[in-house]
């Protein structure tokens, strides 16, 4: 777990949080809800991939 870190948190049972992949800096998206879950890379308003320096 060293690789992703946690920057965002919000909501307990409906849960949407931000990591980021300190290797190469993308953002991603992770959303819960109830049993089923998704991890994305997270986008700007253009479509490009939000990466942290």
């Amino acid at each position: 777990m060293d690789r992703f870190k946690k920057v965002y948190s919000q909501g307990v049972i409906e849960v949407m949080e931000i990591w980021i992949d300190t290797e190469t800096g993308v953002n991603y998206l992770f959303r819960r809800s109830g049993n089923a879950a998704g991890f994305t890379p997270l986008l700007d308003k253009e479509g490009k991939t939000v990466i942290t320096p």
